[in-house]
């Protein structure tokens, strides 16, 4: 879905993470802001200017190579577009996908978690939350659910087939735990590096656990 007008003064451009050039309409990369409102950097006691820098002060590799742009760390896309608004302008499109660090590669394909984890939301009215996250090319399911332990067991053959059926997966461990073990932070973002984490160090505290290796 779209997300939103570019405000008056706001310019978005879609480059590659990797090699900084600028990319085409519709084409998947990440995003950069530049506007008046751009921050210089991070309020921070280690000093770490390298990636404050790079985070705050990219420039495109080629084209445009004088604008100072701010990296957003999230994947999407413009499209040109013919739409409307309300004072019945026409706008481009921005698309966003999500969180680049957390874009999974799985059998040659990019997936993005919140893609899996919405199909797993819906499979089940018990399930309150889902994070999914790889650990050695595995991919891993963790659910929250709202019953008993007898819907954990009924639950995992729910969640391997909604994923398989829908993106092709397979789905190598699942999860099943109490409401308020996926970790969220104060802007409501998922923190599934640190649920990954847990999970290594065997600190969920799981209802049930289902390895499917």
């Amino acid at each position: 879905m779209e997300s939103g007008k570019i405000l008056p003064g706001v310019r978005i451009i879609i480059a590659n993470p990797e090699t900084k050039g600028p990319l085409g309409d519709s084409h998947l990369g990440e995003i950069w802001v530049h506007s008046a409102h751009n921050a210089s950097g991070y309020f921070t006691i280690y000093g770490d200017e390298s990636l404050q820098s790079d985070h705050f002060s990219s420039r495109l590799s080629f084209g445009d190579t004088q604008t100072v742009w701010a990296r957003t760390g999230y994947l999407g896309f413009l499209r040109r577009t013919e739409l409307t608004d309300a004072n019945g302008e026409r706008h481009d499109a921005l698309y966003v996908v999500g969180a680049l660090d957390e874009a999974m590669e799985l059998r040659g394909m990019r997936y993005h978690p919140i893609d899996i984890e919405t199909s797993v939301i819906r499979a089940h009215k018990s399930v309150t939350e889902c994070a999914v996250f790889t650990w050695t090319n595995l991919l891993v399911v963790v659910v929250e659910l709202d019953g008993s332990e007898q819907e954990a067991l009924d639950l995992v053959p729910l969640v391997t087939n909604v994923i398989l059926e829908e993106h092709y997966l397979i789905v190598g461990v699942v999860v099943v735990v109490d409401i308020g073990v996926i970790p969220i932070n104060s802007r409501g973002e998922k923190q599934r590096m640190h649920l990954r984490d847990g999970f290594l160090a065997d600190q969920l505290d799981p209802i049930y656990v289902a390895y499917n290796m």
